[in-house]
């Protein structure tokens, strides 16, 4: 069993701990790192690189060459993971470890021993850990959460937290098709397999952990004008998944074909391609 983790990274030259992602890796043979450089504008992809030398074998670059956003960029790296016949379940993290290694390992074990669970996501709105973030994001977060939840209505408490792992055969359901925005993606993947497995059996598929610690960090990607855009970008949302037939049930086909200019750089490959839409 490995498992892959998705770090995305725009402008993360100044946050990322190397030494925290080196140690992990170093320890721990049965995952493997893809960080996938958003079209960063600083020297992330040199860090990244470095990182990558000095485990070739367990991490991986997906360097995209145009910003598109977190949504794009974790899409990029589950399509690139996906196609590596070596991993058995797929997640993502922060890259400023708001969410640590120790809790993500916690969600790969529920996912591990319950045959039912095709994802587990971190929740930072229960349990009694160590949990930080500033008044006003904590305000608009619980705005944003009401929204969110009149478009699920599923029983979620945090849709956001940027921390999930899915097993290997949801992730083409998950990221077959592109996102409508550039943040917001986690709703439309609870919408994918809300539309896909039934409102009542998506709950079984799919398990909510508290997190022991989660510390919100400043500098945000999330910049003003996307904030406040954010009930048009759900309405938008909702209307897409509800109303159109732009997200069908269909069952997606998941290959690398030609579009979207990459280049990745592995122990195991280093080559340029272009990835699907």
């Amino acid at each position: 069993m490995k498992t892959g983790i998705i770090i995305p990274c725009y402008n993360e030259e100044s946050r990322l701990d190397v030494n925290a992602f080196n140690d992990f890796i170093q320890s721990h043979e049965n995952y493997h790192l893809c960080f996938v450089n958003d079209g960063s504008k600083d020297n992330t992809l040199g860090v990244l690189n470095k990182i990558q030398r000095e485990t070739p074998s367990q991490v991986s670059v997906v360097d995209v060459k145009k910003n598109a956003g977190k949504a794009a960029a974790v899409r990029s790296g589950a399509r690139y993971l996906y196609n590596r016949k070596d991993v058995d379940y797929i997640g993502f993290i922060d890259a400023d470890l708001s969410t640590d290694f120790n809790d993500f390992k916690k969600l790969v074990d529920t996912l591990h021993e319950n045959q039912e669970l095709t994802l587990v996501y971190g929740s930072r709105g229960k349990g009694e850990g160590q949990i930080e973030r500033n008044v006003l994001r904590k305000l608009f977060s619980q705005i944003v959460k009401l929204f969110i939840y009149m478009i699920l209505g599923l029983p979620i408490e945090d849709t956001q937290c940027g921390a999930k792992v899915f097993k290997r055969d949801i992730i083409p359901l998950a990221y077959d098709k592109k996102f409508l925005t550039r943040w917001l993606f986690d709703v439309e993947i609870f919408l994918r397999m809300k539309k896909h497995f039934g409102g009542k059996e998506i709950m079984n598929k799919m398990y909510e952990q508290p997190l022991e610690r989660w510390i919100h960090m400043d500098d945000s990607k999330l910049e003003m004008k996307d904030a406040i855009q954010i009930p048009l970008m759900l309405l938008n949302i909702w209307y897409a998944y509800n109303v159109t037939t732009q997200f069908s049930t269909a069952t997606p086909q998941f290959q690398l074909a030609l579009n979207e200019d990459f280049e990745v750089f592995t122990g195991d490959l280093n080559w340029n391609g272009r990835m699907a839409a």
